[in-house]
């Protein structure tokens, strides 16, 4: 009897974990996004954009890296909704999309820096 009420008591515990679980669609869409931080080219940019906004040319002189290199971490980075260019005469500046963005780079430099 007591093994039946620990499995009945199981099931209903793993169903409701389940129903609270985000659907599948979200979690994809939030591995996705996670991809875009697992880049060390694209989490440099991301922590230039926390300090100020840049244009391209600026980037590649921070991260010595060619323009070229950093326009298409950039059009990456657009895609993915995490950082936006607002053009100022002929160049664009680049930003964070919005506060979300800033709090992620926050939340995991935090994590990465505690000590364990």
């Amino acid at each position: 009897m007591e093994e039946i009420e620990k499995t009945d008591t199981a099931a209903t515990s793993a169903e409701e974990v389940r129903k609270k679980l985000p659907d599948d669609g979200a979690i994809y869409e939030l591995a996705e996004l996670f991809k875009m931080f697992g880049d060390p080219t694209r989490a440099k940019i991301l922590g230039c954009l926390q300090v100020r906004d840049l244009c391209v040319g600026e980037l590649a002189e921070v991260l010595g890296m060619s323009v070229s290199a950093v326009s298409h971490q950039l059009r990456v980075l657009r895609g993915a909704k995490l950082v936006k260019g607002t053009k100022e005469g002929k160049e664009v500046k680049y930003s964070l999309d919005d506060d979300h963005v800033a709090k992620i780079m926050e939340c995991g430099l935090t994590h990465v820096n505690e000590e364990r």
